[in-house]
């Protein structure tokens, strides 16, 4: 990050570190490109950064699991191809960890040197600001229907999917999966992301939360009597896959935001079954309907908040009519674990950036910076950092952080700093909380907010009552206004002093 001084209104040079306003050296107009379209591309790119490792012989039962939570809890670790599954063909794999070290940067296609804010602020400056979407292309045929199961041929447990956590349910094949579904009035195509838990041979479980897209579409078709046509994509590439965890705006095609990404089409095959669009070059997709009325018990499941908090409940079902999935197929698995892990990683880049966007386009001026803290799972802590315009600014960029759409599902903290801060950084972000904010003045609280049966605070009564709401708590820890010229200054090695000490001892830091 670029270092630079920051001046407090009476002039006086304020001697901080990084400036979170200015990011670094990169090249605001240069645009990159992707360098893969499906999941063995992307493999492709990792090895040549030297970041994969095949590990033969780890059982689905337990040994996936324990690897995976090893590893996705690093930043360093490479990504994990297990082989040769006991039980299973070789080449019938299952991948974890595709986004951390360099791999993180080429997956959004940019380049390796970028800092975990300037891949955001990237993201952000060419891809979302202006949200562009080429509609997906049909295509009559892709590696996808290399093999066709369908009818009784339909067996989903002849792909190996793993038991993530010692206290699951049961096998999750759907962690890094996302579920197509189209909304039976207005017709546009949905992707989402949802735990998808195996029951048998030929149906598997999933959840979803209130207020999703994907739930939407699914009251809907159950306040019309109707099956839901849905398919569930299993080996998507991560690009897809990130974004239909994202907060992609209502009646918008996740398929065409990664075409308006890439610059071309997603080249997608018509489901035999129910038509539905589906990746022409994707690993592994179920197919089938979701019958009004059907449900079988689903969970525990470890989820993203650190806990199995939604227990053993009715959940609905879909009934597979058609299994495809190309030779030798990949599981791309992303399991939630204890945060700080690999789906806080991932969300915490993609989600700062449109949290950011969201508060500006709000109208809020100088916001210089936004995180979705990794140790909150990119949801319930965020940073925002703005330069102070006029009194309340602070609070108002608050608020708005804690109730736009990326940040009003799940909640709970949101702090706002000066620009000084580098809000993506924790120790910073408390040290100016601690520092700069009085508790009895400059915590505001919103109560009834928009969350989750997930929350494991949630009361159990209002848990099964379905009164899903939680508060939140907005905390300004800017230097107070009215006095920010008097706030002391901060003891801290100027951007001068701390060029010289690097220079000259720098290399007691190796």
């Amino acid at each position: 990050m670029k270092h630079d001084e920051l001046k407090t209104p009476d002039g006086m040079a304020n001697p901080i570190g990084k400036i979170t306003g200015v990011v670094g050296t990169r090249d605001k107009s240069a645009r990159f490109e992707f360098p893969y379209e499906d999941l063995r591309e992307w493999i492709a790119q990792a090895e040549k950064l030297g970041e994969v490792q095949v590990v033969a012989g780890a059982s689905w039962q337990e040994e996936i699991g324990l690897a995976a939570d090893l590893v996705m809890h690093s930043d360093t670790a490479p990504c994990v191809i297990f082989d040769e599954v006991p039980g299973y063909p070789k080449g019938h794999r299952v991948l974890v960890n595709f986004f951390g070290g360099k791999r993180k940067n080429m997956t959004l296609g940019f380049p390796p040197s970028y800092s975990k804010i300037e891949l955001s602020e990237a993201f952000l400056d060419t891809y979302l600001r202006e949200l562009k979407t080429i509609p997906h292309q049909e295509v009559a045929d892709g590696p996808i229907f290399e093999n066709v199961m369908m009818g009784d041929d339909v067996d989903v447990l002849k792909l190996p999917a793993p038991q993530w956590h010692a206290h699951d349910g049961g096998r999750y094949i759907g962690t890094g999966s996302f579920n197509v579904t189209r909304d039976p009035e207005e017709k546009w195509i949905n992707l989402g992301t949802y735990r998808v838990m195996v029951h048998d041979r030929n149906s598997v479980g999933f959840y979803i939360s209130p207020g999703k897209h994907g739930r939407i579409h699914r009251d809907k078709y159950k306040a019309l009597n109707q099956p839901m046509p849905t398919v569930i994509v299993l080996g998507g590439d991560p690009l897809t896959f990130m974004m239909a965890c994202s907060e992609i705006p209502y009646g918008i095609c996740e398929y065409d935001v990664v075409g308006g990404l890439r610059g071309k089409p997603v080249k997608v095959v018509r489901g035999k079954i129910t038509g539905l669009p589906i990746p022409a070059n994707a690993e592994i997709a179920l197919e089938g309907f979701v019958q009004p009325g059907k449900s079988k018990n689903e969970g525990p499941f470890g989820e993203w908040t650190g806990y199995y908090a939604s227990d053993v409940r009715p959940e609905p079902v879909l009934d597979i009519k058609a299994v495809y999935h190309r030779n030798n197929p990949i599981i791309l698995g992303c399991p939630p674990l204890c945060p700080p892990d690999e789906m806080a990683r991932y969300r915490a880049v993609t989600r700062s950036a449109l949290l950011r966007q969201e508060i500006l386009q709000a109208g809020i001026p100088d916001v210089t910076a936004a995180w979705a803290h990794e140790a909150g799972a990119a949801r319930m802590l965020l940073g925002v950092s703005i330069k102070q315009r006029y009194p309340g600014h602070a609070k108002q960029a608050g608020h708005i952080a804690s109730q736009c759409h990326v940040g009003a599902y799940a909640g709970k903290y949101v702090i706002v700093v000066d620009d000084d801060i580098d809000v993506s950084n924790l120790e910073e972000l408390i040290w100016a909380m601690v520092t700069r904010s009085d508790p009895a003045t400059s915590i505001d609280f919103i109560k009834g907010a928009w969350s989750t049966p997930l929350d494991p605070r949630l009361e159990p009564e209002d848990r099964a009552k379905g009164n899903n709401t939680n508060s939140r708590a907005i905390i300004d820890a800017c230097r107070p206004f009215h006095w920010r010229d008097k706030f002391p200054l901060v003891n801290k090695l100027s951007p001068a002093e701390y060029t010289k000490a690097m220079q000259k001892f720098g290399h007691l830091l190796k």
